[in-house]
């Protein structure tokens, strides 16, 4: 992106209105004049940086407000331009987004570690106000992730860490997936450059190998879609770097992923995934324990698609992903797609989703509302939601998302306080378990409840992992 020019952003946003054209380039003569005779350690002029940041954020079709946001990011830390500034000189929405991602650099914090947790926890909080700041700080760090190269070792793993312990999490949690593929493999590549090199290497053999019947397998069920006259657009895509490194990591051979390769169909609506479904099988034998329909269930991060995985030729496993146009869009760059599909309403839509549909947002907020330490509040976001996760299912058919070791306690009170209070056992695929029994991933839990019960014993704040329920539990115990 070194060779990035404002024409390059503009012809981007070129079927923006010319209002909204008009302040892209306004915020862009104002953040060259604020960042005006300061360089990067790559030597480029500082404006390199908010342009490129300003650029991924117009491939996601990011409104005016947010571009220009991206363009002037740095500008409140750098400068002595203030909120109330750009708040005047553009409108409340871009001074309160730069304000956003703006470092707490100008407060007087005991150490360098305390002042890291404070930034660190308003990036995240930030997401309860306005979820496009996060957007921005993800675009902000992508931008910097490529372009680590230039900063001493020990930063270059600095970032990288941080940048899988806190970006990647936050990117998967807003169902972002082509940005945390990104962050992932950026991150690998200063974390464990042998085997990313090595990674990669074999994954562009194994491609190479496989080209001619992959594309065989493209061409068979285009035609077979088209003559069922079901519009359609095919992709092919081959697992991320760090994708395939977790896996080999638990003891796979490269051959064996069964996602390794993937070919994904778009359609039209939604029962056309169904009636493809059914014709690629008729090509392709399915692996039957292989099926996830995320259609009818969800990811907790609204990630949606059917997924099979069939035998193809040459004694390779390929796994098919077919969803609607819309659908992905929304796997390419999660709540950010909203823009595409909303337009001027996206804003509003992106909040109103993340309060009502993303279960992670609940748990951050409280996770907020009872850390008041900034420490233990990175360290409980850390445990909690950016740790490992298991998901399983309600009598319903309902998925929840919990934190490793996350007990029956933990579910019953996510459920409802009073399903947890009164919690006296639980059915975990149909056996019968006691309150404390720890759950697994693809668990089926139904609560056991009694309207007598003395509700919950003091002891099960230790036995529970998420903070909603040690809260319930605490405030019970007190009354």
């Amino acid at each position: 992106m070194s060779n990035l020019t404002i024409d390059d952003l503009m012809q981007l946003v070129s079927n923006y209105s010319t209002e909204e054209k008009k302040q892209i380039l306004k915020a862009y003569k104002l953040a060259c004049e604020l960042h005006h005779g300061q360089m990067r350690e790559s030597g480029e002029p500082y404006i390199i940086h908010p342009l490129s940041v300003a650029y991924i954020l117009a491939e996601m079709h990011a409104d005016a407000d947010t571009i220009s946001a991206g363009l002037l990011h740095d500008t409140i830390e750098d400068s002595d331009i203030t909120k109330e500034d750009l708040r005047e000189m553009f409108n409340k929405d871009v001074a309160t987004l730069v304000d956003g991602v703006t470092k707490l650099a100008k407060m007087n914090f005991s150490s360098k570690e305390d002042k890291n947790a404070a930034n660190t926890r308003k990036i995240i909080t930030s997401i309860t106000d306005d979820v496009r700041i996060i957007i921005i700080k993800l675009a902000d760090r992508l931008h910097n992730m490529k372009t680590l190269e230039h900063k001493k070792k020990f930063k270059q793993k600095e970032n990288a860490l941080e940048t899988m312990e806190v970006f990647v999490p936050l990117a998967y949690y807003i169902g972002a997936y082509r940005l945390k593929s990104e962050l992932e493999d950026l991150s690998l590549k200063y974390l464990k450059p042998e085997a990313y090199q090595n990674i990669s290497e074999k994954i562009e053999i194994i491609t190479k190998e496989n080209d001619e019947w992959l594309k065989e397998m493209l061409y068979k069920i285009k035609v077979l879609l088209e003559e069922k006259n079901i519009p359609n657009e095919i992709k092919f895509r081959v697992k991320n770097v760090y994708g395939v490194y977790k896996k080999l990591e638990h003891g796979l051979r490269l051959n064996d992923i069964h996602d390794l390769f993937a070919i994904k169909i778009m359609v039209k609506e939604i029962d056309d995934c169904y009636l493809t479904l059914s014709n690629v099988h008729r090509l392709y034998n399915p692996i039957n324990r292989k099926f996830k329909d995320y259609i009818c269930n969800p990811k907790t991060n609204m990630y949606q698609s059917l997924h099979t995985t069939v035998f193809a030729p040459n004694d390779t496993l390929v796994q098919t992903q077919i969803r609607t146009f819309d659908m992905d869009k929304i796997d390419n760059f999660g709540l950010t797609a909203y823009w595409d599909i909303h337009n001027e309403e996206a804003r509003n839509v992106m909040q109103q989703t993340l309060r009502e549909k993303y279960q992670f947002f609940k748990s951050l907020v409280e996770i907020n509302r009872v850390f008041g330490d900034n420490k233990e509040f990175i360290n409980q976001i850390k445990k909690e939601l950016f740790g490992g996760q298991i998901y399983v299912y309600t009598t319903d058919g309902d998925i929840k998302e919990f934190p490793v070791g996350a007990t029956l306690i933990d579910f019953a009170y996510e459920i409802h306080t009073d399903i947890g209070n009164t919690l006296i056992g639980g059915y975990v695929n149909d056996e019968y378990v006691g309150v404390d029994h720890v759950l697994h991933n693809q668990d089926r839990v139904k609560a056991v409840t009694n309207d007598l019960a003395f509700g919950p014993k003091p002891e099960w704040e230790s036995i529970a992992v998420t903070t909603k329920a040690k809260r319930r539990i605490r405030e019970f115990n007190r009354k």
